[in-house]
């Protein structure tokens, strides 16, 4: 991730520190802030003593003048760059404003520095953000935090930044990173996990809003923190898969309620591919990816044709999903029929449409042989399960996957062969539920699907008709004979007739 520049970037030169009492820097911090001005960063974070001593000024500094009195008062509600003057002139209205998007901007580069630096060296984030003694997190990172929950409308610039400083730092205490700081600084590791869950807690609070300034605040932050096998088990629990599936079929540009950049479904892809690989450690999160259909979400991007690099980390996430197991980690349920495991997920993607969307995709050139690659694997993967599902467990999937298409499995043979399969397994008549809920699609076509389905269940089911009501069947089609669309009104139409009808091959 690259931060934008801060809007009152021309107004950080003018900055002088003896003025500003509020910040209640000793003459020795002054001067440390000075020669950090004055030098290279590179130079600054020499070693790992000065390079401690140096972020605690910065960090003092954004803890005074970001306060607990909410956002600055100006500086905070800029969107574009100022002119150097009118920048300038922010340090008279605004004072503290401009000194908060000054720390953020030079914890942004010594975070950027840090990770430059040869792995392993004496210098590195954990050196300089941890205590040598003890290995605990330094206290001066709670600014970071506050800064995430300003009051009001907050702060992007300054949010985006912490945000991200905060990441860096926290995964620099994880176990899995320990291979990057010096060997001979032991972190306390559980310093980190309260601090990381607060961060990611955040992050999940803005992924609820649906808008796009929303995911530009935090989706370089996740992308950073999904790296981290810590940080992802954490944000899988706190629902993030969830929200990453919601927002991938809001993005899609096929989507009513599109809203995401090119950039940022790249990045929610990537985030979801990320956390596939939990799925063979964990039941929780396998479970979890069929709960909140994550592969309805990967199967829609990719039948709306994004570009290439969408494609491809997509197709990924697929991928591992459809190579997953549970032998390392089997459910703790007793029943192995309902463990999900890789051909859980197969199923999905052919309820989805997926073997023709891939079957379409290798007729096509691609540049990148990843692609190619994973649509082999998947390619071979699907045909092969395809081939051990009965029809009625490929109608099972698509119903379930609420991806409805004209096809074989729509028709009146089908229903003749397959109506008493209906009941289920629990005889709850689970899948004509599914069906009736199915109505209420956003998609007129799945609508329209729904209503035929339901009509044949009827028709061919014995007592079909007093199921159908008892489910609610009845009153919910007859709202859609008045819709605007005359292919689902007439649908819709027919149904109903079949629900009151007791003899609809006479009638018809």
């Amino acid at each position: 991730m690259s931060l934008p520049c801060s809007p009152v970037t021309g107004a950080f030169t003018g900055i002088q520190w003896d003025p500003m009492q509020k910040l209640r820097l000793t003459q020795p911090e002054k001067l440390l802030l000075r020669s950090g001005e004055a030098n290279p960063i590179d130079y600054t974070l020499n070693n790992a003593e000065e390079s401690t001593a140096y972020v605690k000024v910065v960090l003092k500094v954004l803890a005074e003048a970001s306060g607990a009195s909410g956002p600055s008062s100006k500086v905070s509600h800029l969107k574009g760059m100022l002119p150097d003057d009118e920048a300038l002139q922010m340090l008279y209205t605004d004072p503290m404003g401009v000194v908060t998007h000054y720390a953020i901007t030079k914890l942004y580069d010594i975070i950027v520095c840090l990770k430059e630096k040869k792995m392993g060296g004496d210098v590195s984030i954990g050196a300089t953000f941890y205590n040598e003694d003890d290995g605990h997190l330094l206290d001066e990172w709670r600014p970071l935090l506050r800064v995430l929950h300003l009051g009001g409308s907050g702060d992007a610039f300054a949010q985006r930044g912490a945000a991200y400083c905060l990441a860096h730092i926290l995964m620099a205490g994880c176990p899995s990173q320990r291979f990057a700081t010096n060997r001979s600084l032991k972190i306390n590791h559980a310093s980190v996990m309260e601090p990381l869950q607060a961060l990611i807690s955040w992050i999940t609070s803005q992924l609820q809003s649906s808008s796009s300034s929303s995911l530009s605040l935090v989706t370089p932050t996740l992308t950073a923190l999904m790296t981290c096998p810590e940080a992802r088990k954490i944000f899988a629990n706190s629902g993030g898969i969830g929200y990453l599936s919601r927002h991938l079929r809001s993005g899609n540009k096929g989507s009513k309620t599109s809203s995401a950049t090119v950039q940022q479904l790249y990045e929610l892809c990537f985030c979801l591919w990320t956390i596939t690989y939990e799925c063979n450690s964990s039941a929780m999160i396998r479970t979890t990816f069929v709960r909140d259909n994550a592969v309805h979400a990967l199967v829609d991007l990719i039948s709306s044709a994004p570009r290439e690099k969408v494609v491809r980390v997509a197709l990924s996430a697929l991928r591992s999903l459809a190579q997953c197991t549970a032998e390392g980690s089997p459910s703790p349920s007793a029943d192995s029929k309902k463990e999900v495991t890789g051909s859980t997920f197969l199923s999905e993607m052919i309820g989805c449409g997926l073997i023709r969307y891939v079957d379409q995709m290798k007729e096509r050139q691609w540049t990148d042989p990843d692609i190619v690659d994973d649509l082999n694997v998947l390619h071979k993967l699907l045909h092969e399960n395809f081939k051990e599902m009965s029809t009625w467990d490929v109608y099972l999937a698509e119903v379930q996957s609420g991806n409805l298409e004209w096809g074989f499995l729509h028709t009146e043979k089908f229903f003749k062969e397959n109506a008493r399969k209906f009941e289920g397994t629990n005889g709850d008549f689970s899948v004509v539920k599914t069906l009736v809920a199915l109505t209420a699609s956003d998609d007129e076509e799945v609508q329209s699907i729904a209503c035929y389905d339901i009509g044949e269940f009827v028709r061919h089911y014995p007592n079909g008709r007093v199921i159908a009501r008892s489910l609610g069947a009845k009153d919910i089609v007859m709202r859609l004979v008045d819709h605007t669309n005359e292919e689902l009104q007439r649908h819709a139409l027919t149904a109903v007739s079949k629900m009151m009808v007791s003899n609809w091959a006479a009638v018809h």
